[in-house]
């Protein structure tokens, strides 16, 4: 039986419509469940929205419409998002959903049964937009004196009756775990802030609200509802099935992979863990925090700034392919990286359409026009093995640097082999081969296109619907059979009107 793999993305908060940072996320997500899918992994992806807390009912009633009406609406869209950009996933979890509360109560009863829980009276910083408390410590003061989070979000003093988490009874095995686990926490960084302040001490965690009742009910507690991120959390059990302990369960949990955005890093590798710990549940092995995906002159998307753009318009006028591309090569994987119009038409022009796509177009095309369309054995000559050598190798360095979660590297080695097989026709010149030595231009092409189906399975994670076209363009010419006249798999972009993107 295939060895399994586990990989969840963080889960979506559906106060509005998706922008291109959750694409990007369930971009880079899909891209590792491929790539693992293609090792022969047994994969398991799940992603879903988060759709609790004071924020949801807050905005739903500025709306003027039911919170769940609100939900219901807004998490299809987050849903229709991962369809529409070929994101695979096997399991779509909504919080709202019933297999989802029977799980969230199941680890509060075994985190009850720790003894880890305790009612008492809160009084504190919190932040709605964050659906999370800060200490007076984190604060930092805004314009007119008002009091903001790390994140530069408001926050307000609450007070309230609620039950607490015994969450500084676990600051000691959590730094044991960081030390004998370093790869529990990537990239370094995160890990680093993560140990910074758990080592700065930890205070118990408020893990209920009686302000408001659109949550997981705590049993056994009428008036209270369990703070979103317990909640939250639990979906990546959820998603295999839990409180079940068989089957999918069994076989997928601990994940293998938690990937997130960097500004919930804490709620992932310190609140969740001890979480798990305190219901004697096994820990993830990763938790993978991501950077940000910033606009055009680094700004970070808000609201507010105006610079929030709907990625389906993106998918819309590059192409679904060509965004997935750009995103995965442009950016170094868990660094912050940017974006805009005119950096997806350069790289994607310049790798998609000048150099991959040409490539096969013109190797193609020049089997149908000369060979009645029937792909010739590669070439036995010294420069035909070369070039078939680096293209190996260049798959291999692919497949090492996608394992370790260094796409933009691993696009880097592919795209050497792509250029190698460029300099390669230019050296060999089929199309005078043509006249002068009508054998050799066919090993040439023939050699030729084994390169490129290579080049092509392997960048499958990355550019799944334009790989599998070429790929079954060049197997219907198996055992002899003529392939169809080839179309340019990637077509030149243009720059929109305006040279602007669209904001949602």
């Amino acid at each position: 039986m295939a060895e399994p793999f586990y990989i969840t993305t963080a889960i979506s908060y559906p106060n509005g419509k998706p922008h291109i940072g959750h694409a990007y996320e369930a971009i880079a997500a899909d891209v590792i469940a491929r790539f693992q899918r293609a090792q022969g992994r047994d994969v398991r992806l799940v992603t879903g929205t988060d759709e609790h807390g004071l924020k949801m009912v807050q905005t739903a009633r500025g709306q003027g419409v039911d919170t769940r009406t609100y939900a219901d609406e807004m998490s299809q869209y987050f849903r229709k998002m991962c369809d529409d950009l070929d994101v695979r996933y096997d399991a779509f979890v909504r919080t709202t959903e019933p297999r989802h509360h029977e799980a969230s109560i199941a680890i509060w009863k075994a985190m009850e049964a720790a003894g880890d829980l305790y009612l008492d009276r809160y009084e504190g910083w919190y932040s709605v937009r964050d659906e999370a408390f800060y200490d007076e410590s984190e604060l930092v003061d805004g314009e007119g004196g008002e009091r903001l989070s790390p994140q530069g979000t408001p926050v307000e003093w609450t007070v309230e009756e609620t039950w607490f988490f015994r969450l500084s009874k676990y600051q000691d095995r959590l730094l044991q775990l960081y030390r004998d686990n370093p790869g529990f926490i990537q990239p370094d960084s995160r890990r680093n802030e993560v140990v910074r302040f758990v080592e700065g001490g930890l205070k118990d965690l408020s893990v209920s609200r009686t302000s408001f009742d659109w949550g997981v009910p705590v049993p056994g507690s009428p008036g209270h509802v369990m703070y979103v991120w317990v909640d939250a959390l639990t979906t990546y059990m959820t998603g295999v099935g839990y409180p079940e302990r068989e089957g999918d369960y069994d076989r997928f949990w601990p994940a293998d992979i938690h990937l997130i955005g960097k500004d919930i890093v804490r709620f992932h590798a310190v609140y969740w863990p001890a979480f798990l710990m305190s219901a004697q549940l096994p820990l993830p092995k990763q938790v993978f925090g991501h950077g940000f995906l910033l606009a055009r002159g680094g700004e970070k998307m808000s609201k507010s700034a105006g610079n929030v753009v709907d990625p389906m318009v993106l998918a819309e006028r590059f192409g679904i392919d060509n965004l997935r591309y750009f995103l995965m090569r442009e950016i170094s994987f868990g660094q912050d990286g940017s974006y805009s119009a005119e950096a997806i038409v350069s790289r994607c022009n310049a790798e998609l359409a000048n150099s991959f796509g040409n490539l096969a177009q013109r190797t193609l095309s020049m089997i149908f026009k000369n060979l009645e369309g029937v792909i010739p054995p590669s070439g036995e000559e010294g420069a035909d093995r070369a070039l078939l050598e680096q293209v190996t190798a260049a798959c291999r360095q692919l497949a090492e640097d996608f394992s370790g979660l260094a796409f933009s590297q691993g696009l880097d080695a592919w795209m050497g082999a792509v250029f190698a097989c460029n300099a390669y026709v230019d050296e060999m010149a089929p199309w005078a081969l043509k006249k002068s030595n009508p054998e050799r231009m066919a090993e040439v092409l023939g050699t030729l296109v084994v390169a490129i189906r290579a080049l092509a399975e392997a960048v499958g994670p990355v550019i799944p619907s334009s790989s599998a076209r070429l790929i079954e363009l060049i197997d219907s010419g198996r055992d002899g059979a003529a392939i169809a006249q080839p179309t340019p798999i990637f077509p030149r972009l243009e720059l929109p009107e305006g040279r602007e993107e669209a904001a949602a």
